[in-house]
């Protein structure tokens, strides 16, 4: 199970793609922002994981990137030496795993998600501090400019 997010940077597009030891294509995604895929190996060997920024060569991404690795075989060898007991067991102790696995992944995601949505808040804090000061300074123009009017207005002016 392999499970990408865009962090950061741009528009958050990513292209995935996953080839197996043969160079054969098994997964091909384009402009993802976050996504998950699980495949089942169909041979040994080493499998590339691409991740590419073709549309905004200009613009920085942080990915982040998880995979997990497990063995998706059952054995049932020894179905009739083990008994019932057991079976129920080990079938609640792989849900069990299967179960905090998802937990992990959906806390990673949350943890990127804050991160995405704190950044946003720094850069919308920022911006209404400069917009607020500029403000500030538009007011205070205003006000000495209003000040100078009617001082000449008022102004008792004597013809000799």
């Amino acid at each position: 199970s392999t499970q990408s997010t865009g962090a950061e940077g741009g528009f958050l597009d990513i292209d995935v793609s996953i080839f197996g030891p043969e160079g054969k294509s098994v997964y091909k995604g384009s402009r993802e922002s976050s996504g998950k895929y699980a495949f089942s190996a169909y041979m040994d060997g080493q499998y590339k994981y691409c991740f590419s920024n073709t549309m905004s060569k200009m613009t920085a991404k942080v990915v982040m990137f998880s995979m997990d690795i497990g063995d998706g075989s059952h054995k049932e060898d020894h179905a009739d030496t083990i008994d019932k007991d057991h079976d129920k067991l080990a079938e609640q102790l792989s849900e069990l795993r299967t179960a905090l696995v998802g937990v992990k992944h959906d806390q990673e995601y949350m943890e990127v998600r804050d991160r995405t949505h704190s950044m946003i808040n720094n850069s919308t804090n920022t911006r209404v501090v400069w917009w607020a000061f500029f403000e500030a300074l538009v007011l205070l123009a205003m006000s000495l400019g209003q000040i100078y009017y009617l001082k000449r207005f008022f102004e008792v002016r004597r013809v000799v």
